[in-house]
């Protein structure tokens, strides 16, 4: 069963070494992390849908490099994920039964297609 509930197109989130910060024992969003999470939110509410999904869910995430470097996928979810839930797409991440990140080509300055199923 492919039920797509919703489709975004996002920018391509900060690396995680800039998208935290470590104060004082403490870890924080940085200022990068904080602008992007904004960004995802104002993107959620511009869209027509608004309702927060509360079913278990099945996310694919089509990765448009910014560059040719070296670079790790399982860097790419955590601030998506994070971002989405700080926009009230759904309840918690924690509904994700399956994550699919696939590797697309190199185009400036990278985006992703975000894809929310529900799960089977």
């Amino acid at each position: 069963m492919n039920i797509l509930l919703r489709e975004l197109t996002l920018p391509y989130p900060p690396v995680l070494n800039t998208y935290y910060r470590h104060v004082r024992g403490k870890i924080l969003i940085s200022k990068e992390g904080r602008e992007y999470r904004a960004y995802v939110k104002n993107a959620i509410y511009a869209s027509k849908d608004k309702a927060i999904l509360f079913s278990r869910l099945r996310v694919e995430i089509w990765a448009t490099m910014p560059d040719k470097r070296r670079r790790d996928l399982d860097g790419i979810p955590k601030a998506v994920l994070d971002a989405l839930t700080h926009a009230k797409v759904w309840g918690d991440d924690e509904q994700i039964d399956e994550l699919r990140i696939i590797r697309g080509h190199v185009e400036k300055p990278g985006k992703l297609l975000v894809k929310i199923f529900l799960a089977d």
